[in-house]
């Protein structure tokens, strides 16, 4: 691990100064990498998912699972950040001072960024990309379950990068997936400039309780949708079940359904049909006491608004007004997105001022939390904290800034 932090600390003065064309196309080069090595990407994979099998939900497989289309996937998200405006360099804020010193405040890269995430492979991909682009060299620590997938995804990384003459130690992968080489990066002072965990709440939490680095929480998300008395139910159900279920095992799919009690005896039979009767993946939903007496359902347990379900089970709660339902977001809400249905201007306005996460939805599905989605390209990660980056961080965030003063003999 030293030697790792050794190289990495070594060349990020020359990945700063990259230039946007050389940047680019190291990036396209990268993306021409993973196509030429899909064959070995995916003979890891299958080991991975093989490996899997007996330990992770139906789910969480499909979170490991790379395809071609998938990798096809990964490679047109580096080249979308090719597109993309160059982060680094840019004139932030500039004033010349009554005795003429001029003062500027310019973007800069972080420097070596870490990453530590669980079984999601395109991840490699996606951090290397956008941390190349900002100008930061990056320590990639996967999970077990994805090792061998991120491996193989890595080793195409750079040799797309040497085949630009860019250093190889930009991007690196650490080989121990023990719990002590994440406590390594956690308090690796001195040689990592930040740290960004991606997965679950155990990890973040480990991240942010032990971390002695600059460290951004990400990505838990007990995301939550209310239904308000005047919404269109069925622009309701159509949120809620892509919210779900396109894609339950991300952090921004819902987990929380918060119901109006004025509509909950019209609605909730509806709810039912559409995640229930008429699916053939039906949602399990956990009901509270007056759900439960308009719909069948699991009783909700004392914990069940408070889980990141990451499965096809949806709490459910009946609710008195807007207040009620702004009041138990922010109760039980991680702080990553939460959405509104609703035609009343009055309940969007006490909704989207009151409620604070970090991305707040009127009729549309949380699932549209993600830099792609956001136009930003692929992302880091999604920030639930409000120091320096919130919400999906593309390459600004990968940024920070110091002061350039230009003086003609200045003293004090």
């Amino acid at each position: 691990m030293k030697t790792m932090l050794e190289n990495a600390r070594a060349v990020k003065a020359e990945i700063a100064r990259l230039h946007p064309g050389q940047k680019n196309a190291a990036l396209n080069a990268m993306a021409d990498a993973l196509l030429a090595h899909q064959d070995d990407i995916l003979a890891a994979n299958a080991l991975d998912l093989e490996a899997a099998k007996c330990a992770v939900s139906q789910v969480m497989l499909d979170r490991l699972l790379l395809t071609p289309a998938r990798i096809a996937g990964m490679a047109q998200g580096i080249r979308e950040v090719t597109a993309l405006p160059d982060p680094v360099g840019l004139v932030l804020e500039e004033h010349t001072r009554p005795d003429g010193l001029q003062i500027q405040k310019v973007s800069v890269p972080m420097g070596v960024v870490a990453i530590i995430y669980e079984s999601r492979p395109n991840v490699t991909s996606d951090a290397a990309a956008l941390a190349l682009k900002s100008g930061n060299v990056c320590i990639l620590r996967s999970g077990k379950e994805a090792f061998r997938s991120a491996n193989a995804i890595v080793t195409a990384l750079r040799a797309g990068l040497a085949a630009q003459g860019i250093p190889e130690n930009a991007v690196n992968l650490v080989q121990d997936t023990s719990r002590a080489s994440a406590t390594a990066l956690m308090t690796a002072n001195g040689y990592v400039d930040l740290l960004i965990p991606r997965g679950g709440a155990g990890l973040i939490s480990a991240c942010v309780r032990n971390a002695t680095v600059p460290c951004i929480a990400t990505g838990t998300g007990i995301c939550h949708v209310y239904v308000e008395k005047t919404a269109d139910l069925d622009m309701a159900l159509n949120i809620i079940e892509n919210a779900k279920t396109s894609r339950p095992s991300v952090c921004n799919a819902e987990e929380v359904l918060l119901v109006d009690k004025a509509i909950a005896p019209t609605f909730l039979p509806m709810l039912y049909d559409r995640l229930v009767a008429k699916r053939e993946h039906p949602v399990e939903l956990r009901l509270d006491e007056t759900a439960a007496a308009i719909i069948p359902g699991k009783a909700a347990g004392e914990m069940d608004f408070d889980t990141e379900f990451l499965d096809y089970i949806l709490a459910v709660k009946c609710v008195e007004g807007v207040q009620e339902a702004v009041a138990h977001i922010a109760a039980h809400s991680t702080g990553h997105s939460e959405a509104i249905v609703t035609r009343s201007a009055e309940a969007e306005e006490i909704f989207t001022s009151t409620v604070d996460s970090a991305a707040v939805y009127v009729n549309a599905s949380t699932r549209f939390t993600d830099g792609g989605e956001f136009g930003l390209g692929c992302e880091m990660g999604i920030s639930t904290q409000k120091l320096h980056a919130r919400g999906p961080m593309g390459l600004r965030e990968l940024t920070t800034y110091k002061y350039i003063i230009h003086g003609n003999g200045h003293v004090r």
